[in-house]
């Protein structure tokens, strides 16, 4: 199987694609090389970066921002932000807002119940980013043939695919706290800041967020929509870490179905160093083999120079996309 045949497009619904793996192993050139590709071919595609320390604006050599910018046909970006996600959840709370100080006192009487549900409660600024994030996912209108997923390093990622797990657990508890306290649940929020403190809130309001919560996680584990390639570099830490995440993401029961190995050297003969990283690069190679077996796995070579702008990041799609052999592709690296 050619790795550009592990994409599956969904008449009509949306596909997800996650781009992941350690720290500097080149996951926003595969993920905007990916989206470029795809765009290409015809794909009406949004790449979004949910990375905090955005890069995806340096990769593309052009401001992307937090809302859907368009970059060229068929493509358009958009990067995450927490704190201009919190920003605008603020904003709705305080249109809505209506407590006062009297509020917020009767409100102090139930702490000992508020305390313990606020210390489960996620932090405001990834929950805002989580909301939006949860509302690409869960869009009905299907805007997107693909969305293609620049992630932050492993742990970031993780956490952030645990956020339904954990919202469901928490929206839960507070329907029950709600169900039990009545009226007086409504001064619980009053103290969690990324509640809305509209004390006319409902438990219907309530279900509503707990069944979104359920749909993006039905769509995150549908290989059908949704599956996660892999980016590693010939390093033992890199391919270790990548091994942990993807049995990770196996108990977040999301599919990963692609290994792609960046940074690949070719054997120069006449350099002792290269050739000495090249055999060494061999060893690890042969290391992916064996721990990835199941999964399909491309390589993509070390550029001389950094893969950047539109142009360069064409090629590099067309590199890893495209199949040709590895002579080919490593004299096309020298040249990008």
């Amino acid at each position: 199987m050619a790795f550009k045949d592990l994409f599956n497009f969904k008449k009509d619904e949306t596909t997800f694609v996650f781009v992941g793996g350690k720290g500097g192993v080149g996951k926003t050139s595969v993920s905007a090389s990916t989206a470029l590709w795809l765009a290409r071919n015809g794909k009406k595609t949004l790449l979004v970066s949910t990375d905090p320390a955005h890069s995806l604006s340096d990769s593309l050599e052009m401001y992307i921002g937090p809302y859907p910018k368009f970059i060229t046909e068929n493509l358009w970006g958009m990067e995450i932000d927490p704190d201009v996600a919190m920003e605008e959840k603020q904003r709705e709370i305080d249109a809505r807002k209506t407590l006062t100080d009297k509020n917020t006192a009767m409100g102090l009487d139930l702490l000992s119940d508020q305390m313990d549900l606020a210390s489960s409660a996620p932090g405001a600024d990834e929950t805002a980013a989580f909301e939006l994030f949860m509302r690409i996912i869960n869009n009905d209108s299907d805007d997107y043939d693909m969305v293609v997923f620049d992630t932050a390093p492993t742990g970031h990622t993780l956490r952030l695919l645990s956020f339904p797990d954990l919202m469901e657990s928490w929206v839960g508890r507070m329907m029950k706290a709600k169900a039990k306290l009545g009226e007086a649940a409504n001064k619980i929020k009053s103290i969690i800041p990324f509640m809305d403190v509209d004390e006319q809130q409902t438990a219907a309001e309530l279900e509503q967020t707990k069944k979104d919560v359920e749909k993006a996680k039905k769509i995150l584990s549908d290989p059908e929509r949704t599956t996660f390639k892999m980016v590693v570099i010939p390093e033992e830490m890199s391919i270790y870490e990548s091994e942990r995440a993807i049995e990770s993401l196996d108990k977040f029961d999301m599919t990963t179905d692609g290994i792609i190995v960046n940074q690949v050297m070719p054997d120069i003969d006449d350099c002792d160093f290269c050739h000495s990283r090249y055999k060494l690069q061999q060893k690890r190679l042969a290391l992916i083999n064996q721990k990835f077996s199941d999964k399909e796995i491309t390589q993509v070579p070390l550029f001389k120079d950094e893969v950047k702008g539109i142009d360069k990041l064409t090629k590099f799609g067309d590199i890893l996309y495209e199949g040709r052999e590895n002579d080919e592709i490593h004299h096309e690296a020298i040249q990008l």
